[in-house]
């Protein structure tokens, strides 16, 4: 039975989560990400989801704190069973909704604190966090809590290469994570990707850490010239097999799709192919993954959300199919 509702037992699956979706019409009960059950922690989980209600790292229009709380109402348009990877995430995996990190909105340096302590918990039970933002900046401490014994591997969707350097003299912003990220040696930048890079600069070189730190950039010229399917191939060849992080900005994609979010950029990567590429990525060893930059504000439609919904759904499929894989 699917989250359509229907006649029928309540049954349990192999890993002992209720699968009472039959009784449970979608716009009932409190919104959880994917419908997921709540947990307090992240023990016993193979893969825990929360968000980061937080838009302190932003340079111009906020909202982002907003985002998860809309993303867990529309991720209910989701279903249990991936229609082309025969995945059904919690069939194959124990899952949980965390919650929020509970941040200090006024303050920034507090806020980064903790965040990586929640995530620390989270990899102290030997659960792959898959988050909901919040603004890029939320991953940096993220990734600072997997605490990588070699520099990870990064897919990185996005229309900004998120690499520069401080902002108004301030070094942490939704802008230079990444740049951050390989400095503190958290991420090989020969082992990173970004892909949909677009948009007007403040200065000519304001990407060129990731150029020349060796990261492969694919601007979105290349990227339609090339096709989804040669610029992924090249994605999984760059980041080869070892642990991996995939971060999705939803302003990667053209804000036809996605305009509840800080800084759009028209012209950008279509949502059926960043689906298909999301796809392409399953066997990789995604050690974590996040989708940031969803501002409710500017969307009172909630198709932003409901997009970053789907797109969890995606990034929760390759994951749980990496641990465990439908047979």
């Amino acid at each position: 039975m699917d989250r359509n509702g229907g006649g029928g037992s309540d049954p349990a699956d192999v890993q002992g989560q209720a699968k009472d979706a039959a009784f449970r019409p979608r716009f009932m009960e409190v919104p959880t990400f994917l419908r997921l059950p709540l947990a307090e922690t992240a023990a016993g989980l193979d893969i825990a989801l929360s968000g980061i209600p937080f838009d302190l790292g932003v340079t111009n229009r906020p909202g982002t704190r907003h985002g998860p709380r809309q993303v867990r109402d529309l991720s209910s348009l989701q279903r249990t069973r991936h229609p082309t990877m025969n995945v059904e995430p919690e069939a194959q995996c124990r899952l949980a909704d965390l919650g929020d990190v509970k941040i200090n909105p006024f303050s920034i340096e507090d806020s980064v604190a903790r965040i990586q302590a929640f995530y620390d918990a989270v990899r102290g039970h030997g659960a792959r966090p898959l988050t909901v933002g919040g603004d890029h900046l939320t991953t940096l401490p993220v990734l600072r809590a997997l605490k990588p014994d070699a520099p990870m591997g990064l897919i990185q969707f996005d229309a900004h290469c998120d690499t520069g350097g401080p902002y108004m003299g301030q070094p942490l912003h939704h802008g230079a994570t990444f740049k951050l990220a390989v400095e503190e040696g958290l991420l090989d930048p020969k082992r990173c990707v970004q892909i949909g890079i677009r948009g007007s600069l403040s200065e000519a070189g304001q990407w060129r850490f990731s150029y020349d730190s060796g990261m492969t950039v694919v601007p979105i010229e290349a990227y339609f010239d090339r096709g989804w399917r040669d610029v992924i191939q090249e994605a999984r060849a760059v980041v080869g097999d070892g642990p991996v992080y995939v971060s999705f900005d939803v302003d990667g994609l053209d804000p036809i799709y996605t305009p509840g979010t800080g800084t759009p950029e028209p012209g950008g990567l279509p949502m059926h192919e960043a689906q298909r590429m999301i796809r392409a990525l399953q066997g990789l060893d995604v050690v974590g993954a996040d989708v940031v930059e969803v501002s409710p504000p500017f969307d009172p439609t909630g198709n932003t959300a409901m997009v970053a919904g789907t797109i969890l759904f995606e990034l929760l499929c390759i994951m749980a199919d990496r641990l465990n894989p439908a047979p």
